[in-house]
């Protein structure tokens, strides 16, 4: 996944998601790679392009909103969400890794009312229409994921998945996202706070874009500190559940690896000065402009451990 500029150019058979969202720290292009010691197979299943191993697989495809605009122009981002989707679940099924982990989702303009209706919302009916149209459950045991606004171009997913069954854990002070009450659309969000997975000996966890959230409401709203401070208090929570979901030992929030979106470029001092104070200036955190899913939400923060991992420029 690589976020900002072009970067340096990859090997053509390495599946990269590339994200039209400015880096702000550390560096103007910024990009993490998983690593594996298992034996690597690339390849293209449909429209994902993918590579594997050891278990594992990790994928992403790249839609063209304008392709499904047809005669029906307001439908064409819920068609666009639901062709992705189906193209994601075809890969997996197909490839022997139904155990889908953590996806992630950009799509420019998301706070955008359009056609009546804002852009996430559009995006929500339509991943919800794949899951049920593809068999999968629209709660409980789904991925964790995040949905964020990219400065422009296509909606484009990653995804991680396994031929393992990953755990899906909640946040005792949140309402589960596809549960939320209809004032946040007619089609809940479907995924889960954090996935949990027992692989090759490590406990590999991926906790959701996380914000500002109690309950199903945003708090502190304009205040981008106590917002930062509040989305920290819900990823030590599910830092708690998923020990207990997982039964085993709770791992400590400074030594996962962390992407932090921030809405306003100008809010980036005072976003770091939280995360700092909380996680110690040795944290592994990038920091990205990119608008959240809600927009009323000045920050949103995703974290993931137990596993290697390497960022560069």
């Amino acid at each position: 996944m690589r976020f900002g500029g072009a970067g340096a150019v990859l090997p053509a058979n390495l599946p990269c998601l590339q994200v039209d969202t400015p880096t702000l720290q550390p560096v103007p292009c910024w990009q993490a790679a998983w690593t594996t010691d298992a034996a690597l197979e690339s390849g293209i299943h449909g429209e994902v392009r993918y590579r594997r191993g050891g278990g594992l697989l990790f994928g992403v495809l790249r839609v063209r909103e304008a392709e499904f605009a047809g005669e029906d122009v307001a439908g064409a981002l819920q068609r666009a969400a639901a062709h992705a989707y189906r193209q994601l679940f075809a890969a997996v099924d197909a490839l022997g890794h139904p155990g889908l982990l953590r996806v992630w989702n950009y799509l420019p303009r998301i706070n955008a009312i359009e056609h009546g209706s804002e852009r996430y919302r559009q995006f929500n009916a339509g991943r919800q229409d794949a899951f049920a149209a593809c068999g999968r459950a629209l709660s409980g045991e789904v991925p964790a994921a995040c949905a964020l606004g990219s400065a422009g171009g296509d909606l484009v997913l990653a995804f991680l998945a396994s031929t393992g069954r990953p755990r899906a854990v909640e946040n005792p002070r949140q309402v589960s996202a596809y549960d939320y009450p209809v004032d946040y659309g007619p089609r809940s969000p479907t995924f889960s706070r954090a996935a949990l997975l027992q692989h090759g000996g490590a406990t590999l966890l991926f906790v959701s874009g996380t914000a500002s959230i109690v309950g199903h409401r945003t708090v502190h709203l304009g205040d981008v500190r106590a917002q930062t401070r509040e989305t920290l208090a819900n990823i030590e929570a599910v830092l708690d559940e998923a020990a207990r979901v997982g039964g085993g030992p709770r791992l400590p929030a400074a030594a996962l690896g962390y992407i932090a979106y921030v809405r306003h470029t100008a809010d980036l001092p005072a976003v770091r000065a939280e995360v700092d104070t909380h996680l110690g200036e040795q944290a592994r955190v990038v920091y990205v402009q990119a608008d959240v899913c809600r927009a009323d939400l000045l920050v949103e923060i995703e974290a993931s451990g137990g596993h290697p991992i390497q960022g560069c420029d």
